[in-house]
């Protein structure tokens, strides 16, 4: 089963490079490549770089996410969540198929890109995230990585409860934020109090759960 996600994941890798091609003759030399938080061209790449970025990007995000697994050391392997794995490699996939299809719809246009769309789409990977953060066992490629968590099996698993909670959380607010118009803030601070939540989090449990080291007397 996981396997077709794999599969899926590939297709949407194609699909990025098919997009790219199909607009290539239609978008200027140098085309936009980067807008501000406002919609502005405030960059410009040449071809045949710029039309094919996204498209090389998701095949190496692709590449990544099939081979960490292969690589993960002994003691923390990735086997007990590898669904899950698979279906958030498809998910920042698609939502990256998702941004170059507005990017060159953009700059083959020369027009503005909104900023609104991203952000709720990045809300949604955020909440997607979190909803697996749950799942997630000890390793060191994904999750929250502190000194604790990974010293600490029950550590880990008391803090990506918590953490999944705290993505989700995040992602609607990221989402909400970016509906109503308003990016930069939300989009920075609420994805990054989750994480410090959940690393401050992780020391508290570790320390309920196996104590601090007795000071050394002067």
């Amino acid at each position: 089963m996981t396997r077709w996600y794999w599969v899926l994941g590939l297709l949407l890798v194609i699909a990025g490079f098919a997009a790219a091609a199909s607009m290539y003759s239609a978008l200027p030399d140098p085309m936009p490549s980067h807008w501000d938080m406002k919609g502005q061209i405030d960059g410009t790449m040449p071809k045949p770089w710029g039309p094919y970025l996204l498209p090389g990007m998701m095949l190496v995000v692709w590449a990544l996410f099939a081979v960490l697994p292969r690589i993960s050391p002994r003691g923390f392997e990735m086997d007990t969540f590898t669904r899950a794995w698979a279906i958030l490699n498809v998910t920042a996939l698609a939502f990256m198929l998702f941004v170059e299809i507005l990017v060159l719809r953009a700059a083959r246009d020369g027009g503005t890109l909104s900023p609104r769309p991203i952000v709720v789409g990045i809300g949604v990977l955020i909440a997607v995230l979190g909803n697996f953060l749950g799942k997630v066992t000890r390793n060191f490629f994904a999750g929250i990585r502190t000194p604790w968590t990974l010293a600490n099996e029950e550590v880990w698993l008391r803090t990506h409860r918590l953490a999944a909670k705290l993505f989700v959380l995040a992602g609607l607010v990221v989402v909400v934020a970016g509906l109503a118009g308003a990016t930069v803030w939300p989009l920075i601070v609420a994805p990054v109090a989750a994480v410090l939540i959940a690393a401050v989090y992780s020391y508290v449990v570790y320390r309920r759960i196996e104590g601090l080291p007795a000071r050394r007397s002067v």
